[in-house]
């Protein structure tokens, strides 16, 4: 079954990274892949996690998409590999987190060089925050200081849900490789 000719463009109008081609695409299939891992897992939060790192994936990897095979199929698929792998790595954290003989003890309350060392790692991050996208700043500060739920910041921006969640795993993404650069 071939896809219908409405969505082979919106295909490769996302190949030309046009984001509302990506839009519509997210629109129309997130049901299909978030239900897909809700019935794997069993759990909202985790298959909307799963959901949400799916699409950035596809995303990225948009142009070895090939169109002999189903738009929705290859998303599904890359789905389930997601979760394939996430419960192996789990599954090895923890044999590790099992085979370690200590316990790790925690103070409660920090104390005035923690404190200090917090405030500097939060001036950094806040410095390295500045260097994204407005688009993707706005998101990460939204969720992560303002703290607002995604549909808190679906709102408050007027755009999809959908897209909120993706922009935000986007944006952690370019994140932590500038901060992995520096």
């Amino acid at each position: 079954m071939a896809e219908n000719k409405f969505i082979r463009n919106q295909i490769n109008l996302a190949k030309e990274n046009n984001q509302n081609a990506f839009s519509y695409l997210l629109n129309t299939y997130w049901d299909d892949v978030y239900n897909f891992q809700l019935k794997r897992i069993k759990n909202e939060s985790n298959a909307e996690d799963i959901t949400i790192k799916s699409f950035t994936k596809a995303f990225e990897k948009i142009n070895t998409y090939n169109d002999k095979f189903l738009f929705k199929t290859w998303l599904i698929t890359i789905s389930k590999n997601l979760h394939i792998d996430q419960v192996r790595k789990n599954k090895n954290h923890l044999k590790v987190f099992e085979s370690s003989d200590f316990i790790e003890v925690k103070e409660s309350s920090p104390s005035p060089e923690d404190d200090l060392i917090n405030e500097q790692k939060l001036k950094s991050i806040k410095n390295k925050i500045s260097k994204l996208k407005p688009n993707y700043k706005k998101v990460i500060e939204l969720r992560y200081f303002n703290e607002l739920s995604y549909k808190e910041i679906s709102n408050k921006l007027n755009q999809p849900i959908n897209n909120v969640k993706v922009r935000i795993m986007r944006a952690k993404r370019i994140l932590a490789e500038i901060i992995e650069k520096s």
